[in-house]
């Protein structure tokens, strides 16, 4: 969705349909969870409705956190959990800014 805005405010930009391009934020979103034992970064279908434990974690690009939905579906978790989720979120959501910005270009 990020990609698109962008496009949309450049398209809109050299039609002369706006002056300034708004400042907008990069902004990403993943789930995590833990299947089996295991914290897995964007569960598939079948992992997501068997996951102990779910999250989704939305960030914007200066590192700062939008969303973080967590639920206990199966099993409780632990801070250490807890951390591990959160940092694996980080990771993938670093990749798609990578992803977004090189799109953007």
């Amino acid at each position: 969705a990020w990609v698109a805005l962008h496009d949309a405010i450049g398209w809109m930009k050299n039609r002369r349909m706006i002056q300034a391009v708004p400042k907008i934020e990069q902004i990403a979103a993943v789930s995590v969870g833990i299947w089996r034992g295991e914290p897995l970064l964007d569960l598939a279908y079948d992992e997501d409705k068997e996951a102990g434990v779910d999250a989704n974690v939305v960030m914007l690009g200066t590192g700062k956190f939008i969303e973080v939905g967590l639920t206990s579906e199966g099993r409780a978790f632990d801070k250490a959990e807890l951390d591990q989720l959160l940092d694996l979120a980080r990771k993938g959501i670093r990749e798609l800014w990578q992803l977004q910005r090189a799109a953007a270009a």
